[in-house]
């Protein structure tokens, strides 16, 4: 499907706030998309993944980085540009903070999706509506009933549930990751550096997939929307309002002046 297709059905199926953005794993520097900006050469210092999924989605800025520009530890593991150390795998990144134990945090950390060296390259993020090149992954922010209106698209066709897991911490790695080694779209619920770097907001949520869905997700938007799951979604209007009591005797005093007429 045609990214500039895909974005027109998301903004007319599911009304974002901001920018849906494409995510796409780029090895060479020459083959970087034109006009992206690098973190250290264009803003002067190192960012987060999620800091320039936010600057495509809000700004509508294209990121290319690797590790260089990259400025969370977590993610360098997770993305492949550094080794997993003793000291990650064991857990003390995480105990203390995210959980009681050693053991549990070494749990943690075995469970943040990675990508090997090989399959490492150029993180590269930007708004739909701009894209030169098609992403590997779509991730698009929303609140929550947005978010349902995409599951619901999503699974028009296939039918059943969407497998999501949840953990507080590195939905870089879940938003990107996961849906290139699982095949599987992840409902995502932004972890505690998403809401504190990137600014990302209580209300919202977000809905990652792998780029070769995407056809199908915009069958699925279509046909629901044919069926009545829409958004924004339509309140109940149809009852009849209830006044105070000073209110219905005027209205009883209308209906007796037309009597009396």
């Amino acid at each position: 499907m045609n990214v500039k297709d895909l974005n027109h059905a998301i903004q007319t199926y599911v009304r974002t706030d901001t920018f849906p953005v494409g995510i796409k794993i780029v090895k060479a520097e020459a083959d970087l998309p034109e006009k992206t900006k690098r973190p250290m050469r264009d803003l002067g210092y190192p960012i987060t993944i999620c800091q320039a999924v936010s600057f495509s989605r809000r700004y509508g800025w294209s990121i290319a980085m690797n590790g260089s520009d990259l400025s969370c530890p977590i993610a360098q593991v997770a993305f492949g540009y550094e080794p997993v150390l003793p000291f990650y795998s064991e857990g003390h990144l995480a105990c203390g903070m995210y959980t009681d134990t050693l053991e549990a945090g070494q749990l943690s950390e075995q469970d943040v999706p990675k990508f090997s060296q090989e399959e490492s390259g150029y993180y590269v993020s930007y708004p739909l509506e701009r894209a030169s090149v098609d992403p590997d992954v779509v991730v698009i922010y929303g609140n929550s009933a947005q978010v349902m209106r995409l599951v619901a698209g999503m699974l028009y066709k296939r039918g059943g549930s969407i497998p999501s897991t949840f953990s507080s911490r590195a939905d870089c790695a879940d938003i990107a990751i996961k849906p290139l080694q699982t095949g599987e779209p992840q409902v995502i619920v932004p972890c505690y550096g998403d809401r504190l770097f990137a600014q990302t907001q209580d209300h919202e949520m977000a809905f990652s997939f792998h780029y070769r869905d995407a056809e199908e997700l915009v069958a699925g938007l279509a046909g629901t929307q044919k069926g009545g799951v829409r958004y924004p979604i339509p309140s109940y209007l149809r009852y009849q309002a209830e006044f105070p009591p000073t209110y219905q005797k005027l209205s009883n005093m209308f209906a007796e002046k037309e009597e009396d007429s």
